[in-house]
């Protein structure tokens, strides 16, 4: 979408040249879809180079100038995979759940779907899921670090005052060391996140649970070793972490369904992290041949039913 309003790009990272009637430009998808009446400058992040990801012995630091594609590959890298990392099997279906063509991958960022604040934006899932914590530059040269769990606060909102930059989410060595399990569902077989669940059994014992998309921000459901829950006790403390109003409501999910579905696909993560006979619902986890999206290919020889074996 042409925005006629535009004046200057500013190839910049320097918050302090923030001004009244600017915007932060990375991969720019949901930017140039939407357009502005409004704006005046967009800040180009696109000369930032800053390194897509870094991985260490502490966890992951992802610029919130890496891409989707990127993102996707890194599980297979050298890097990676030489790490007893579980929570590496949560990328690719949350890539997935863009459910968007390779020409937006290659184009929108990680840290451009957090900004966006969308409920269903999957690397909030991805990000908050695994406990990664955002590095926020401010125009008055300082900084801050926001998890980002609390960095989206609702429907298209987060944490960012004006001129504040999102430069890198850390997603920490003990949260990819866990036991992960994912549920995502749709309305429709393309379509976008209704509900996407991200289940963490760490390796201290204790059991968490991030509910994102049926929510206007995320939900984490924390159960200390030793406390972790059976049925009745998660479906009350999901009960009880979400009200009513949290619950979203647009054309991708009434209320009333996201809030059923979250009970069900809760209470499947607990089965599956805790190694009871569970059904999996929805696409991407495990893979099955019944989804069209990239991570599952190829599909088992033979017909993979969703049925579950125990503590899969």
């Amino acid at each position: 979408m042409d925005m006629n309003t535009i004046e200057a790009v500013v190839p910049t990272t320097d918050p302090a040249l923030w001004r009244d009637g600017d915007a932060w430009l990375a991969g720019g998808t949901v930017l140039f879809s939407y357009g502005s009446t409004v704006l005046k400058r967009l800040l180009d992040l696109g000369e930032a180079n800053w390194p897509a990801i870094t991985v260490t012995g502490a966890g992951i630091e992802l610029a919130a100038t890496c891409t989707v594609a990127e993102l996707y590959a890194l599980p297979q890298t050298a890097e990676a995979a030489s790490r007893e990392w579980p929570g590496l099997a949560l990328i690719r279906p949350c890539c997935d759940s863009f459910v968007a063509s390779f020409k937006i991958w290659n184009m929108s960022t990680v840290g451009g779907n957090l900004c966006t604040g969308l409920p269903a934006g999957p690397m909030t899932s991805l990000c908050a899921g695994l406990d990664g914590v955002g590095t926020i530059l401010s125009p008055d040269g300082t900084s801050r670090t926001v998890p980002v769990s609390d960095f989206v606060t609702g429907d298209m909102q987060t944490v960012l005052a004006p001129g504040e930059l999102l430069r890198s989410i850390h997603l920490p060595a003990h949260a990819l060391s866990a036991r992960v399990a994912f549920r995502r569902l749709s309305l429709s077989n393309l379509g976008r996140s209704g509900v996407l669940l991200i289940g963490r059994l760490d390796p201290d014992g204790s059991l968490v649970i991030t509910v994102t998309a049926s929510t206007k921000r995320p939900v984490q459901l924390r159960f200390p070793a030793g406390q972790v829950p059976d049925a009745g006790t998660l479906a009350d403390a999901v009960g009880d972490s979400i009200p009513w109003p949290l619950y979203h409501d647009d054309i991708h999910g009434l209320p009333a369904w996201r809030r059923d579905m979250t009970f069900k696909l809760a209470e499947e993560i607990r089965a599956e992290l805790l190694g009871e006979s569970m059904t999996v619902s929805g696409d991407f986890w495990p893979p099955h041949n019944t989804s069209p999206q990239p991570s599952t290919q190829p599909a088992p020889s033979n017909t993979q039913q969703k049925e579950a074996p125990n503590g899969n």
